[in-house]
């Protein structure tokens, strides 16, 4: 890990020779990170249609909410198929078959007759989304043209240094990650105004049209050096920082998606309405991810960082759940600051605290949060028809707090490597951190 510098080393990296060559890019990579901004629109692009959704399919919200929970079920064991597969094929052709599948359920959802069949249909969209974040990433470093080292420190772990031209891929990459969850619920609140099933069919439509791109653009990349087998990201758990660094997420994911799959059901706007709030909900996530998370984990140090955000966000998703409706707008909006910080730390925590390849220790710790992924949008309905509409928000608050706990318990753990201090290129080296921003 690098030392309390790194967090003034990121923006000089990307304000110097990286933000230089930031749009001197090949075709390639410009694709790549098109079709990046489409995969991560599907994450939230089912937001502001939701009650639409409910009402066409004559659903429950209980029922609709499975639309995220298939997803991200799927999402979770495809983690240890991820590596497992890229490393046989080639990340080019890993990237094709998630952007083919992609397109086909995507298609599909659209068409569907029964909210059973649009369940199925988002759980291979899952896998599809999957296959191909896990990997674009990685594919976009790889074509970057390098144009000599932005500095002379060397890379995480001892490897050559970051190169200006990958410096700003990631950069881009980065960018592709924030305008993707912003724009997903504005794509489906426009498209979804006129009927619910038009969202699904223009994401097939532009992740056609990304496929199209990366087959004309993309060649193949040099093959990894060790093929990854599907035990390793289990294996990888077995170190105790990781371990700790998974289950503290797994306590924030389900806050985090309670926000994103039962919030829009409190909220009953017009899918306008709902996708501005997410939009702006978005924008912030990204902001704060990107420039706001590096420059406090410089001044507070990462831990430090993380338990104070989980701990805002416990008491954002109390507010959220007692409120007035303009109460919960804004605690929603707000939440998006404090996920984003979240993102950004969990992953340099999963890239840094154990001295497994970064790829394995990514889907060991992908694979155990997405689990809460999927159970939130399920438990959160189902809650509120037990009890009451603040239940769910009490929940998911007691979670967030569980989260904070569980890094303040296992703070030896996570310092163990130096994890204290902030590594901002091991974040951007982790292509499923999109998954939540």
């Amino acid at each position: 890990m690098r030392g309390t510098k790194s967090g003034g080393h990121r923006g000089t990296d990307r304000s110097g020779r990286g933000g230089a060559s930031l749009l001197r890019q090949p075709k390639a990579v410009w694709a790549t990170a098109g079709a990046s901004v489409v995969a991560f629109m599907g994450i939230g692009l089912v937001d502001p249609i939701l009650p639409s959704i409910a009402r066409g399919l004559h659903a429950t919200r209980s029922q609709v909410s499975l639309l995220f929970t298939s997803y991200f079920l799927i999402t979770a064991f495809a983690m240890l198929l991820t590596g497992f597969v890229s490393s046989r094929i080639g990340g080019r052709r890993t990237l094709l078959a998630g952007l083919a599948l992609v397109v086909v359920f995507a298609a599909l959802s659209g068409m569907s007759g029964s909210v059973g069949a649009l369940v199925g249909f988002r759980a291979g969209w899952g896998l599809g989304n999957a296959l191909f974040v896990s990997t674009a990433l990685a594919v976009i470093v790889g074509a970057a043209h390098p144009t000599g080292a932005a500095r002379g420190d060397a890379a995480p772990g001892g490897g050559e240094p970051e190169t200006g031209g990958n410096a700003a891929a990631i950069l881009l990459y980065e960018s592709a990650l924030g305008l993707g969850m912003a724009c997903g619920p504005l794509l489906g609140a426009v498209l979804g105004d006129m009927k619910w099933r038009y969202p699904f069919f223009g994401t097939a439509v532009l992740m056609a049209v990304g496929f199209l791109a990366i087959t004309a653009f993309l060649q193949e990349q040099p093959a990894p050096d060790r093929k990854t087998s599907l035990l390793d990201p289990v294996r990888a758990l077995g170190h105790g920082g990781l371990a700790a660094t998974a289950v503290a997420a797994f306590f924030y994911n389900y806050a985090f998606f309670t926000v994103l799959a039962f919030t829009p059901f409190v909220l009953n706007m017009s899918p306008y309405a709902s996708g501005g709030v997410f939009f702006a909900w978005g924008v912030l996530l990204a902001v704060f991810s990107v420039l706001v998370a590096p420059r406090l984990q410089h001044r507070l140090g990462s831990l430090t960082v993380l338990g104070g955000s989980l701990l805002l966000l416990a008491a954002d998703l109390l507010a959220l759940g007692y409120g007035d409706h303009a109460t919960a707008v804004v605690c929603t909006v707000l939440s998006g600051a404090f996920i984003g910080v979240n993102n950004t730390v969990f992953t340099e925590l999963a890239l840094g605290v154990s001295p497994a390849p970064r790829p394995v220790a990514s889907a060991g710790y992908n694979f155990v949060r997405w689990f809460a992924a999927a159970a939130a949008p399920f438990l959160a309905p189902r809650i509120e028809e037990w009890t009451d509409v603040h239940v769910p928000f009490v929940l998911a608050a007691a979670a967030a707090v569980a989260g904070a706990l569980t890094v303040a318990l296992r703070r030896r753990a996570l310092t163990t490597t130096g994890a204290r201090r902030p590594a901002p290129r091991h974040a951007t080296e982790d292509g499923a951190t999109a998954l939540t921003g």
